[in-house]
């Protein structure tokens, strides 16, 4: 078994424990804008995201937090090439500890447990499919039932995904083996 598929089948087991096996995908998205908070269901976000269209809830609420939708479609849709393989090795390591702590501050679990697991594990399977990763496909492949999205830090997780892309082969140089 390669060390990809190793790394990910125990990061979905530690999260199925964790999410007392109720999902293996997210089916609902806490968004958070300062005070507001609304649960939408990720076919919802993703249908934002393919097409532009906002629900009402969605319409309502993004209004109320004062966000303008283009931008947050824009951070949700871009693709990061990635090689999973080198992803893996980095996020599986002291230096992936940290970016995923970082990333983490926007796309996490409810109960704040495993979120490195679960966000490893969104990431690696994102990346798997097509080498490419896009913060809607970390939500839509997160392993637990309900993901939180803190709106706020959208555009820096954003960021941080396309650094962490953009500097896989460096990272993976610093690492001690």
């Amino acid at each position: 078994m390669s060390l990809l598929r190793r790394s990910l089948l125990l990061s979905i087991v530690i999260v199925f424990s964790l999410s007392n096996g109720s999902a293996f995908a997210a089916e609902n998205v806490l968004l958070k804008y300062r005070i507001f908070r609304e649960s939408i269901s990720v076919k919802e976000l993703t249908n934002f995201a393919q097409t532009g269209e906002l629900s009402t809830s969605l319409r309502v609420n993004l209004a109320l937090a004062k966000q303008d939708p283009k931008p947050i479609r824009q951070y949700l849709t871009e693709t990061v090439a990635v090689n999973p393989i080198l992803l893996d090795r980095v996020l599986n390591s002291p230096v992936g500890n940290v970016i995923l702590d970082q990333i983490s501050e926007a796309i996490h679990t409810p109960s704040r447990k495993a979120d490195r697991q679960a966000l490893r594990a969104a990431l690696i399977l994102s990346a798997s499919r097509d080498r490419n990763i896009s913060l809607i496909e970390v939500i839509q492949n997160y392993p637990t039932a309900e993901v939180e999205v803190e709106g706020e830090v959208l555009e820096r997780a954003y960021r941080q995904l396309r650094q962490l892309g953009g500097n896989l082969q460096d990272l993976l140089l610093k690492i001690p083996f």
